[in-house]
Formats: C-alpha cells, sequence, structure tokens
C-alpha cells in the first residue's frame, strides 16, 4: 500500500489503474530523507490545501501538487489473499520468531509489483512494510500465515485474529470531510509538506498502513 508509498492506488476497474495512488511503500534505497508519512485526520481541505491533524497531535498544512492523486481502501478478508497476489504488510517481529502482521493491503492487479520489496516502515517503532507476491499454493496462504516472495526472497509473516486486511478502492474530493482519517506520503518543501497522493478513509473503513 510511487517512490513514495502509494504508488498507484489506482482505481477500479480501468480508473483505478490509471490512477497512481497511496499505497505501496518503495524500496529503501528509494526513499529519501526528505519524504515522510502524515497519519491523522482532516481538519479542512479547500482546492490544493489540506490541513490535518496528526496522530501526534500536531495540526499540519499540506499543499497537494499539481494532478494529486486520491484513493481510499475497502475491507477485504484474510481468505482473500491468494497465491499470485501481490500484497503490502506492516509486520513487527514475534517474540517467537518471524513476523506478525499489523495490516495488510491487497493490491489491485494493474499495481503488482509497485514497491516490492521489504524495508523499515514507521507505522510502529521497528515495525517493517513488505511489498511482495503471495507463494504458490503449497507454501502460500496456510492457515492465517502467508508466506510472500520479492526479489528472491521469501517471508513467512503471521496474520493475527482483527489485523486490517484492507485493498483499493475510490474516492472523490467530496471523501475530504473533517474527521475522515488519511494516510499521505508527503514530501519536506519549503513551503511545507508537499503531497502528489492522499489515501482517505470512508465508510468507516480507515487506511491502517
Amino acid at each position: 500500500m510511487i517512490k513514495t508509498i502509494l504508488p498507484a492506488l489506482a482505481f477500479g476497474l480501468s480508473a483505478i489503474a490509471s490512477a497512481a495512488l497511496p499505497a505501496a511503500p518503495a524500496h529503501a534505497e528509494d526513499q529519501k530523507a526528505e519524504q515522510f508519512h502524515i497519519r491523522g485526520s482532516i481538519v479542512a481541505y479547500s482546492g490544493s490545501a489540506l490541513t490535518v491533524k496528526t496522530r501526534e497531535g500536531e495540526t499540519v498544512d499540506v499543499t497537494l501538487a499539481d494532478g494529486w492523486k486520491l484513493a481510499s481502501v475497502a475491507n477485504a478478508a484474510v481468505t482473500d489473499i491468494k497465491p499470485g497476489d501481490f500484497v503490502g504488510i506492516a509486520s513487527l517481529p514475534s517474540e517467537g520468531g518471524g513476523d506478525g502482521a499489523l495490516e495488510v493491503l491487497i493490491f489491485p492487479p494493474a499495481m503488482k509489483g509497485a514497491g516490492e520489496g521489504s524495508y523499515g516502515w514507521d507505522l510502529k517503532p521497528n515495525s517493517s512494510m513488505t511489498n511482495a507476491t503471495v507463494a504458490d499454493a503449497v507454501k502460500g496462504v496456510d492457515g492465517r500465515t502467508v508466506t510472500v516472495s520479492y526479489h528472491g526472497k521469501e517471508k513467512k509473516i503471521a496474520i493475527p485474529d482483527g489485523t486490517p486486511v484492507v485493498t483499493i478502492a475510490p474516492a472523490t474530493k467530496d471523501d475530504l470531510v473533517p474527521g475522515a482519517v488519511v494516510f499521505i506520503p508527503a514530501e519536506k518543501a519549503a513551503s511545507g509538506p508537499l503531497a502528489h497522493q492522499v489515501l482517505v478513509g470512508k465508510n468507516d473503513v480507515v487506511p491502517p498502513m
């Protein structure tokens, strides 16, 4: 769930495929120091300006770049994850070894390969993000554990009960209302945060990444 994390949250159908938006993180080596993630609730939106109260309690004014993209997320389930799917999983190391998922994003087929890799993530301390393909049927989805592959490597991630599982969904500017939860991959600019993509929560489903 671009070089920033939302590369092509492309919408539904053909629109989904063409709109490149939030959700897929990039390779660690591709991420630039001036890029960061904003998580919080909308205070106000107008034209190319979005004011957000972050989860840290700070209020920030985000400038929306020309041609910025917008998307949302819809609920999915662990049983929707199939071998061959491309997924983005934020996870933490488990006490017993391996990783435990914090959230799972099932990418639309048009976004397969976006941000492929496994790298540090800022959802929680010590968390990582893995964008990878679900392995074959034999070792792919086994109970609540999924094996994924990326760049010739494999990783097994447990998916605990209650883990948010979502997929990309359409959104419109009418969804940018006060109180709506957003996830924004932003760049540091002289005027403040600059965003090319915004992922907004709607229908009681919020971006979990």
